[in-house]
């Protein structure tokens, strides 16, 4: 389980969540791996309650646009795992799309070593469909580095992305940082601060106006082993970012015999 609110300087680092991410998984991920054998299944779901109002280029708006994201992992062994997700997306009017599919092969350093901070890295690669998003192929790489300190959680993803087909692929390589600070304030309870951010190229950034930017204060509550639960409010500090963005996290860990 994972942790959040309690205020913090920020230091700026985090995900696509509009461009890469398009705000259907809205997480910064943790070093660990789902055990072997264990399989997870989470429901990503996010509401855009203040976004984009017009269609641009065939693209859909994101205002009011509710995103339901089903993610499957399954762990194989101590060092690897693997995710796929399923989107989907309530237009306004009501009207429910399959939107495209992402598969995510994830990598760790086993507990076994004894690092001072966890270690891992994953690529997830995947298809949208064109009125969601232009790019329709894409490729995150995100490495994942954490700590736990007493009470409190920090968590790094200096995730590099780009789109594989559609008219931001000549841009190459874009850095899409994620950073989560968490606190625990009862032994059940963490809460603390999510950012996700898309800077750019990473041969150069974007101006700041064009930059993708999103803080969110989040809450992680423990419902024992084999659940997860996230919660936590976003708000876009550009003005290319959505303005105001409300998800939620829910996951079940199934054959999780681990003590």
């Amino acid at each position: 389980m994972r942790h959040l609110i309690a205020a913090i300087v920020f230091l700026g680092c985090s995900a696509p969540l509009v461009r890469a991410q398009g705000n259907y998984e809205v997480q910064v991920y943790g070093y660990d791996l789902v055990p072997k054998s264990v399989t997870m299944v989470e429901l990503h779901s996010n509401f855009t309650v203040s976004g984009s109002k017009e269609t641009v280029d065939g693209v859909l708006p994101t205002n009011h646009q509710e995103h339901e994201t089903v993610e499957i992992t399954h762990g194989f062994n101590e060092w690897f795992e693997t995710g796929f997700y399923i989107f989907t997306n309530i237009q306004p009017g009501g009207s429910w799309m399959y939107v495209g599919s992402h598969i995510r092969p994830r990598f760790a350093v086993p507990e076994r070593y004894h690092l001072p901070v966890g270690i891992s890295i994953s690529n997830e690669i995947g298809w949208q469909r064109p009125n969601i998003s232009l790019d329709t192929w894409t490729w995150e790489i995100r490495p994942i580095v954490d700590k736990k300190i007493d009470k409190v959680y920090l968590s790094f993803n200096p995730t590099i992305d780009r789109s594989l087909h559609g008219p931001e692929s000549k841009r190459g390589f874009e850095f899409s940082p994620n950073f989560k600070f968490g606190y625990d304030v009862t032994k059940k309870v963490s809460m603390g601060l999510e950012y996700y951010g898309s800077l750019g190229p990473v041969t150069g950034f974007d101006p700041l106006r064009d930059q993708q930017q999103q803080i969110l204060p989040a809450v992680d509550i423990d419902f024992g082993k084999n659940w997860e639960f996230n919660f936590g409010v976003g708000v876009g500090v550009t003005q290319a970012t959505d303005h105001l963005l409300v998800k939620a996290i829910l996951g079940y860990r199934f054959n999780n015999h681990k003590d």
